[in-house]
């Protein structure tokens, strides 16, 4: 048997450094009231000297309390998106309902994108059962190293071939499709897609995109593509910035809502009228979408069914059931800024005026 490792102080040695029982370290270190204050603050701070932790995984295996899931956010290094985030709160409201009506808790966290092997110490540490992370990012292979280190995972995210772990998610494909194919029906020739597609959903909604236009016979322009982050204040240097350079578009799709709040915000300021001048879909279908003006167009992603989703999905994982992909209902909300108004839609009837002719003498 091998020796537990030197920075590892065992309880029977703080126990004898402090003249008490072990047991008595047991209760102190648990934060019973049965130790007086006095003694419980002195094992404490001798725990602490000497990195002690305890494991709270064997403690909750005596007790049968381990009743909680881990969600994580992963943060990256460079303008990385608020736990504040619109589309974060939504699901993380439907992850909290969704977890307590199973009986559960919710240990939320944020993880750098650089030590997304902490979430494995999390479950070993018997912090909780299992891990439910929003987002693959850039980081498929980190989450593919854990689940096959057994680290029970569920991610909101996008189907890749050959994933190791679950993933819940909307069909982001189709979606693109339909915010695109909507964008043509209304006469959109020139639609600028807004999305970083280094991120896995964001290129399979440019593939949407890219498909809807195949299917019209149209070309697709790069340089009506642009890489614009998720991060509010980011993507909206990012946006400022484009569209000072580029005026050539009719139609905007936004690969979040928060993006085509943005843009809408920013045409306005110009003086371009959405949806008079351009139209603009969103995704996401939060539920600011349904309280600007105009009331934003969005692709819809089902949070209540993602997050019933994901917590099945880590429930199974930690029983060890093979992984599995579920792909949620996928539709488009229609709203003011893809709907002609009043005046756009007279101006484009009114018969063109003729020059007026001079009178015979």
């Amino acid at each position: 048997m091998s020796a537990p490792p030197p920075d590892r102080t065992q309880m029977v040695d703080i126990a004898r450094l402090a003249g008490v029982s072990v047991s008595t370290v047991s209760r102190a270190l648990a934060g019973s009231t049965l130790v007086n204050e006095k003694t419980r603050k002195r094992i404490v701070d001798l725990a602490n000297s000497l990195r002690f932790s305890v494991n709270v995984g064997a403690q909750n295996l005596r007790r049968g309390q381990t009743q909680t899931i881990a969600v994580v956010l992963p943060k990256a290094s460079t303008d990385a998106q608020p736990v504040s985030d619109p589309f974060f709160i939504a699901l993380l409201g439907e992850l909290a309902d969704a977890l307590t009506s199973r009986g559960f808790d919710m240990l939320f966290t944020r993880i750098g994108e650089d030590s997304l092997d902490d979430l494995e110490r999390i479950v070993r540490s018997g912090r909780a059962l299992g891990v439910i992370v929003i987002g693959q990012w850039q980081h498929h292979y980190a989450l593919s190293t854990l689940a096959n280190h057994n680290t029970p995972i569920a991610v909101w995210g996008a189907a890749l071939p050959g994933t190791p772990y679950s993933v819940v998610g909307s069909d982001n494909r189709l979606g693109g499709q339909l915010a695109t194919r909507r964008l043509l029906s209304g006469g959109r020739n020139r639609i600028l897609f807004l999305g970083d597609t280094r991120l896995p959903e964001v290129a399979l909604r440019f593939e949407g995109y890219r498909d809807a236009l195949v299917e019209a016979k149209r070309m697709v322009n790069p340089g009506l593509t642009a890489a614009i982050p998720f991060e509010a204040a980011a993507a909206r240097r990012a946006l400022s910035d484009l569209l000072r350079h580029t005026q050539d578009f009719d139609a905007i799709f936004a690969c979040s809502d928060l993006i085509a709040m943005t843009a809408v915000a920013l045409l306005s300021a110009e003086g371009r009228r959405v949806p008079d001048d351009v139209w603009v879909v969103g995704y996401d279908d939060l539920p600011l979408a349904s309280q600007m003006h105009p009331t934003l167009t969005s692709v819809k992603q089902p949070l209540a069914e993602a997050a019933a989703a994901l917590v099945e999905a880590v429930l199974a994982a930690q029983r060890g059931d093979a992984p599995q992909v579920t792909v949620l209902e996928t539709k488009l909300v229609e709203r003011e800024t893809t709907v002609p108004t009043r005046q756009a839609t007279s101006r484009a009837k009114a018969p063109a005026r003729k020059a007026p002719t001079k009178s015979k003498r």
